[in-house]
């Protein structure tokens, strides 16, 4: 039987690892001195640094419309490849399918990158457009994410009984109100995972958006890498607080909820 203190201190000697320079950085965010190591008195200056500047600002609205477009139209494409996957065991081109879901999971970023330049690069050249811009990182980030949603609700739905449908169907449901009633109603915590994990995704997507944008469209990971080349600014550090804030007191809220609702069944 292992230690249980030795497993607790491991514990909390891997969550000090995570977290400490989170710490630090929180702290830093409320230095007034601009260097790191170099501690003065409490402010709020580079909190109002952010918020007028615009730059920062602008790509956090790209970034936030573009995790939310990417993430719904990748979840719709997702579910309909899994939904073809599970349902449907035989036919042509099954085996291409699963592989070109599976294949951006294993793809490295900078190839699919790469590759993907090079389909837009030749697009422009012989039909004159999409030029590199929000489009094309709407379709980029579109793309890899459905590999995601594919495979979080397909484990699902392999899961759930087919016999519940056929049971609505006796009722007089049509398949289509059916499926909605019944099975979309099952795997909706997957749906809702899926969404999720396409929005965390894009939001945090650097390599391929290098790539596949242009310099109308900037991303906020592709601003804080070009400012962070230069040493990271306070500004970044107000960034970095706010968005580990609105993160912790999304998890907060969202576990409390979850608590209430088992609460409430039970």
């Amino acid at each position: 039987m292992p230690n249980r203190p030795s497993t607790l201190s491991a514990y909390c000697l891997v969550v000090a690892f995570l977290y400490l320079p989170m710490l630090v950085l929180i702290a830093n965010s409320f230095n007034s001195s601009s260097l790191n190591g170099t501690y003065g008195h409490l402010t709020l200056d580079w909190y109002t640094a952010l918020i007028n500047d615009h730059q920062i600002l602008k790509a956090t609205s790209l970034s936030l419309r573009l995790a939310a477009a990417s993430a719904s139209f990748a979840l719709l494409l997702g579910t309909l490849a899994a939904i073809a996957l599970v349902r449907f065991e035989r036919f042509k081109g099954r085996t291409l399918l699963a592989g070109m879901i599976n294949a951006p999971l294993v793809m490295p970023d900078i190839l699919t990158g790469i590759t993907q330049l090079l389909l837009f690069v030749s697009m422009l050249k012989l039909f004159g457009g999409p030029s590199r811009g929000a489009f094309t990182l709407w379709l980029s980030h579109t793309t890899f994410c459905t590999a995601y949603v594919a495979v979080t609700v397909r484990a699902r739905l392999s899961d759930v009984d087919l016999s519940i449908e056929e049971a609505a169907m006796d009722c007089g449901a049509r398949p289509a109100q059916a499926f909605i009633d019944t099975t979309l109603r099952i795997i909706a915590p997957a749906l809702l995972s899926a969404w999720l994990l396409s929005f965390t995704l894009s939001l945090d997507d650097l390599v391929i958006s290098s790539f596949v944008t242009g310099p109308r469209a900037t991303t906020l990971p592709m601003v804080i890498y070009s400012k962070v080349k230069l040493g990271v600014s306070p500004e970044i550090n107000a960034l970095a607080t706010v968005i580990f804030t609105v993160m912790g007191v999304g998890i907060l809220l969202f576990s409390r909820w979850m608590h209430k609702t088992r609460a409430r069944l039970t």
